[in-house]
């Protein structure tokens, strides 16, 4: 009898466990648990898993014996969110375009992945993306919500197609866009010469920088200005509007030349790449490149970082944000190698005038019938408050964190570097900003700084920074003070394109226009081609369609 009974007992848990099998652990038992999550801080109650494809630089922000499947923020994610991540793909920066086109075009989509403009829209026109609109009204965070709503409409109107938003976007700062020229002022005090004001006092300092030895080896092998790597770009573009680093963004507006954006003229939309003032800032990088003031190799390095690193180049233009790469290495390799940043060169009016960035230019997007879409936003939530409360332990920030976009406001460089003057200067204290959470890093840099940053406080040359008391604190600060600076003490004239996405005509014609301006304007400066090739260039490219997308722009508004 007790073995009969014994028996049956057994048969009822084994029932029991494989009914919980079945209701536990079905997809839509899951999902229903997800839609119960209480807010953007919420945990769900299953483990959730999520495949992403992401960028890898290196593993520069991982710690050692990391992986990128088990780290601080595969680990953080997990324990705050109950979200397990995995990756579909992983990619370098110059390959991870190509990555995110050929799962698009395969249909081989990971769960969740960042990616551009672009590749936005062919995934919308694919019917390839889940719905986020309730997603986005749920579960975004009321921090990332009052960023988004400080762009004015701008960030969401990128992501809603038909009533739908269909992504998540970024809210990126408008500084992002402006390519400062970063200069060794340590060279420029050796060799008795001031910063240059002027493309052509640009051009005498390159001169100096590679003849009269100014890292004091004896030998003529220093260079004067960078240039892009193989896979950068000459200038930002309105597809590609933030960020670049090397290219020669300063100098061409310095000429009111805007090459890559939609400009307006007398009320009309007029490609920049084709306009006069192009064909002259290419003139002069022509006459700079072969008279041998900007490195020999540009276009083929895959790294310029290398030669700043090493202490061998003077001047770049990248955005504020340098110090993190490559300004922080040099300053290891070299304690006294003083980068400074200028707004400069100026126009001949004497004003500066940089092309400026759009709003946002990246976007989380989620795969049509992945289970769970509100995983990725709360990723990202985690994220900004990660960041907020100094969770993350790295030195050049959570580069390596899984579908990391930027949320900022677009002021937020020049807001921080006015609040951290106020606070070094004792006119203003840290609770002075505590209802300013949208400023997700000020707490913690108000908290940091004075651990790096010496007297005199209003002084900003390298002499006047101790990196080795906090590595990382010091790469936020001196990219805030000596990067930000430049932004808050001149008038910025900036010069934004009418538009910021691809038109219709573009999807079919683009690709091969802009490997022609490409070609021909690289050919043009290293001296493969006459500059007179820019007159050529610009019938074929209204021939080939320029003409046509130009109509188009104006027809839609841009």
């Amino acid at each position: 009898m007790k073995n009969r009974q014994g028996i049956i007992t057994m048969m009822l848990m084994l029932l029991f466990v494989s009914a919980c099998s079945r209701n536990g652990g079905s997809s839509s038992d899951t999902s229903r648990h997800s839609r119960l999550l209480p807010g953007p801080s919420g945990k769900y109650e299953q483990p959730v898993p999520i495949k992403i494809g992401i960028t890898v630089e290196s593993t520069r922000s991982l710690l050692e014996g990391e992986t990128l499947v088990d780290n601080q923020y595969t680990r953080n994610i997990r324990n705050n969110l109950n979200i397990i991540v995995d990756y579909s793909f992983k990619a370098s920066p110059s390959n991870y375009n190509q990555k995110v086109s050929l799962a698009i075009a395969s249909g081989d989509l990971p769960d969740a992945m960042v990616v551009g403009s672009v590749e936005l829209k062919e995934m919308v026109e694919a019917d390839q993306l889940a719905d986020l609109t309730e997603v986005y009204n749920t579960y975004a965070s009321p921090v990332i919500k009052g960023i988004v709503d400080s762009t004015g409409g701008e960030a969401l109107d990128r992501v809603t197609f038909d009533g739908k938003i269909l992504a998540l976007p970024n809210v990126q700062l408008h500084a992002d866009g402006i390519h400062l020229l970063w200069l060794r002022k340590d060279w420029l005090d050796k060799l008795q010469l001031e910063p240059p004001q002027t493309v052509e006092a640009l051009e005498a300092v390159a001169r100096a920088f590679v003849d009269q030895d100014p890292d004091g080896n004896g030998k003529q092998d220093t260079i004067g200005l960078a240039g892009p790597s193989a896979t950068g770009r000459l200038y930002a573009s309105f597809l590609h509007s933030t960020n670049n680093l090397y290219g020669f963004d300063g100098i061409f507006s310095a000429y009111n030349a805007y090459p890559g954006y939609w400009l307006d003229r007398n009320g009309q939309a007029e490609y920049g790449s084709v306009q006069p003032e192009t064909k002259e800032a290419l003139g002069k990088l022509r006459e700079m490149y072969l008279s041998g003031l900007i490195d020999s190799e540009m276009g083929v390095l895959e790294s310029p970082a290398e030669s700043v690193a090493a202490g061998k180049t003077g001047m770049f233009f990248a955005p504020w944000w340098a110090p993190y790469a490559p300004i922080d290495d040099a300053v290891r390799q070299d304690p006294e190698a003083n980068w400074q940043a200028y707004a400069l060169p100026l126009d001949k009016s004497g004003d500066y005038r940089p092309h400026m960035s759009t709003a946002t230019s990246q976007f989380v997007v989620v795969r049509k019938g992945y289970e769970y879409p509100e995983a990725a936003m709360l990723i990202i939530n985690n994220l900004v408050l990660g960041e907020s409360q100094g969770t993350f332990t790295t030195e050049r920030g959570p580069t390596e964190y899984p579908l990391r976009l930027t949320y900022a406001p677009t002021d937020e460089t020049e807001y921080e570097v006015r609040a951290l003057r106020q606070i070094l200067a004792g006119t203003r204290t840290a609770k002075d900003f505590l209802d300013k959470p949208e400023y997700k890093m000020l707490q913690s840099d108000i908290r940091g700084i004075r651990s790096v940053k010496l007297e005199p406080h209003d002084q900003y040359d390298i002499g006047h920074w101790a990196p080795d008391n906090n590595r990382a604190m010091w790469v936020r600060a001196y990219s805030l003070m000596v990067g930000g600076s430049p932004l808050v003490d001149n008038e910025i004239k900036g010069v934004f394109s009418t538009i910021y996405t691809q038109t219709p005509l573009m999807e079919s014609r683009w690709l091969k226009l802009q490997r022609l301006e490409d070609e021909t304007f690289l050919k043009i400066i290293l001296g493969g081609a006459p500059l007179e090739a820019f007159d050529q260039f610009v019938q074929e490219w209204k021939a080939q369609g320029g003409g046509e997308i130009t109509r188009e722009v104006n027809e839609l508004g841009g």
